[in-house]
């Protein structure tokens, strides 16, 4: 079986597992296909812990939950040296940060210092402490979540951070349909009957499927538009004059990156060998939302970042 038909699969197997949430189990595939990581942004109770764990479940590599909260240490995530008597040297004990897949939830409640201990793992997959410097596994994918709701002792996670991540998605609450077959699912979760996983991703066929997507044609079109696309957020007064009064600063290199290889992923998924302007503007959004410093102006009268990113797809031609 292909890695294609093994994601596909995979991603068919979480739907049934992450009812409601199609678009969250998306990411999370594109995300782990793209070598990048995701802040997940939503209300209490939308499966957000349960896609990462059900993720990892299914994926050849060991997971850890880091719950944030203000008194958390920078060592509690990247570890620290402890003395052993017996040698008389100091040791280095890695943290929770050595583990494949890492769930950072609400990350959002510890302060700066600890969320900047994520700084240099999720840009540079390295822990340096002291003057020794600890490589990060190869397969490595923070997903770090946000309660929109409560806003009370938080620290708003910085711009530096914010771009590390590859995406940023909001989710919502499923419809009635879905909330039914949540009541199904864990009735029969309650009696045992637990879905059947499907047989361990391996990280050789991750790294195969990675490998695939640089190889993927792209034609100069689809690349000028993504290009484009960026340069309209640096550079709004060229396209609009409201988006020159909203927009204070443009989308980084990065957000270029992941535009690029998140369209490549979503192609991937989609069963296609090629890149469409389709593809980069179904992942836009969540490549640029997080990117985009909106102004005063826009924030005093209401205006978002999608709402940006929608009339920045207005704006900018597919060819």
């Amino acid at each position: 079986m292909s890695e294609r038909q093994q994601l596909q699969d995979l991603q068919a197997w979480l739907e049934t597992q992450i009812i409601g949430q199609p678009g969250l189990v998306n990411r999370l595939l594109v995300a782990i296909l793209a070598d990048g990581h995701l802040l997940v942004e939503g209300a209490p109770g939308l499966a957000k812990t349960r896609a990462i764990k059900t993720l990892a479940s299914a994926i050849e590599g060991k997971f850890h939950r880091i719950q944030f909260t203000p008194d958390l240490l920078p060592t509690d995530i990247t570890g620290t040296e402890i003395y052993r008597a017996e040698t008389g040297t100091f040791e280095f004990q890695q943290g929770p940060i050595f583990h494949n897949l890492i769930l950072a939830d609400e990350i959002n409640r510890a302060p700066a210092k600890v969320q900047s201990a994520l700084l240099e793992s999720m840009a540079e997959r390295q822990v340096s402490f002291g003057r020794r410097t600890f490589p990060l596994p190869e397969l490595f994918l923070v997903m770090a979540t946000q309660n929109p709701i409560e806003q009370e002792g938080t620290y708003p996670l910085p711009e530096a951070q914010l771009d590390r991540f590859l995406m940023q998605v909001n989710i919502d609450y499923p419809d009635a349909s879905a909330e039914r077959s949540i009541l199904q699912q864990v009735r029969q979760e309650a009696q045992g009957n637990e879905g059947t996983a499907p047989h361990a991703l391996t990280q050789q066929t991750l790294f195969a499927a990675r490998k695939s997507l640089l190889l993927m044609h792209m034609s100069p079109v689809v690349e000028e538009y993504i290009v484009n696309l960026t340069l309209a957020s640096r550079q709004p007064a060229q396209y609009d004059n409201d988006l020159s009064k909203w927009i204070e600063y443009g989308v980084s290199p990065r957000g270029t990156i992941g535009l690029d290889i998140c369209a490549r992923a979503s192609a991937f998924l989609a069963d296609r060998d090629f890149v469409t302007p389709d593809d980069v503007q179904s992942v836009v959004h969540d490549v640029f939302r997080h990117r985009l410093i909106t102004s005063f102006e826009a924030e005093a009268t209401g205006i978002s970042a999608d709402t940006i990113i929608d009339r920045l797809l207005e704006q900018v031609a597919t060819a």
